[in-house]
């Protein structure tokens, strides 16, 4: 299906927004800091691009031949290409680790290191998702996926009554089946719709990129172990599965609670591709915050359980969210907006099987409008 990119968002209290911009620029005028990344950044960088390649060298150093240890090496890893797309390929990917464009370019490449392709994340994700948050047929993330419904306006078949309790294995073959299946399918897609070109760079250029980096990067996985290593190919594959069912995992359960939530909306546009709402309010009804009183958590998985503030300032780096998320709060109150935010990850979680209980359900049809508890 082709993607609607008409759909024209309305100026409906555009002050909101207005004041917000201004508060959060006194922010950092009068800190006199940048918005962009700070030492604590570069320091949590570091840990995690080495908390997937440390793992990988003990691998293929031979540091053991303890398979059960060896497989928890591989799950490490996981924890790594988790922690590398949360709090650093993210922000290079939104332009705001730096306020040097090759800074971001390179960081941003971190994907590609870690099996996916920068370009078709860029597309999905700051174009697609960012922009149409939670609306129907243009936000992939949550598009029909087959088994798993993640909107109200997505088609229903009998299997989706179970899938608050199947959909938790699925999470975990997201990068999985991203590496190895989707960045090809997405780049024929995004081509053949002209987004590739919208980002200002070729399909060539990017066919040749990707696939460069697939062969770097299956060469290292699985080549290299085997020639280095007194390991069988299904030894190495599991630890390929091991790795990414962990990271396919925490991703999932970061991403998926802030917009597919109990109490989320699902803007869908009028006849003539209006949306109801200016782009940043529409943000506020369609994402939610979790946690903000766990520090390690928030740490770890890259400011993004403040997820209204990352929606609204995508382009400032996420070690500043914290203290932003007291000024757009305060700035919602103001406006009579809502300024959605769950307690606790756990609670989250739990908000987010709830929904997904509610789009299992068949949806009614009233008058030729769907009908949903959602």
């Amino acid at each position: 299906m082709s993607l609607n990119l008409n759909l024209k968002f309305s100026n409906n209290q555009k002050d909101f927004f207005v004041t917000l911009n201004q508060r959060v620029n006194t922010y950092f005028k009068t800190r006199n800091i940048e918005r962009t990344a700070n030492n604590e950044m570069v320091v949590k960088t570091i840990f995690m691009f080495s908390l997937y390649l440390v793992p990988y060298f003990l691998l293929i150093g031979g540091i053991t031949s303890n398979p059960w240890i060896m497989l928890g090496l591989c799950a490490v890893m996981g924890l790594g290409v988790a922690g590398i797309g949360l709090s650093v390929m993210h922000d290079a990917n939104h332009g705001a680790y730096s306020n040097k464009q090759w800074v971001n370019n390179l960081l941003g490449l971190s994907l590609n290191l870690v099996g996916g392709h920068a370009l078709n994340w860029k597309v999905q994700h700051n174009v697609l998702h960012h922009t149409y948050t939670n609306v129907h047929d243009v936000d992939e993330d949550i598009s029909p996926r087959g088994i798993i419904r993640m909107a109200p306006a997505s088609r229903w078949i009998p299997l989706h009554k179970f899938q608050h309790y199947y959909a938790w294995f699925f999470y975990g073959l997201m990068t999985l089946v991203w590496v190895t299946v989707k960045d090809f399918s997405r780049i024929i897609k995004y081509q053949r719709e002209g987004l590739v070109k919208k980002q200002r760079t070729s399909a060539t250029r990017e066919w040749i990129i990707m696939l460069t980096t697939k062969v770097i990067y299956f060469t290292y996985i699985f080549v290299i172990p085997l020639w280095l290593l007194p390991v069988s190919f299904w030894q190495v594959v599991i630890g390929f599965v091991v790795m990414h069912y962990i990271a396919g995992f925490i991703l999932a359960m970061i991403f998926q609670p802030a917009h597919v939530i109990e109490g989320t909306e699902y803007p869908l546009p009028d006849k003539q591709g209006n949306l109801e709402n200016s782009w940043a309010i529409h943000q506020l009804h369609t994402t939610t915050n979790f946690g903000h009183k766990e520090k390690l958590f928030s740490w770890y998985v890259g400011g993004l359980n403040y997820q209204v503030e990352h929606h609204l300032f995508p382009n400032i780096c996420h070690v500043h969210y914290r203290d932003l998320a007291k000024i757009v709060e305060q700035t919602a109150t103001e406006f009579n907006l809502p300024y959605k935010s769950k307690e606790t990850f756990f609670e989250a979680v739990a908000a987010h099987a709830r929904q997904l209980k509610a789009l299992s359900e068949k949806p009614v049809h009233k008058n030729g409008v769907i009908a949903v508890a959602a």
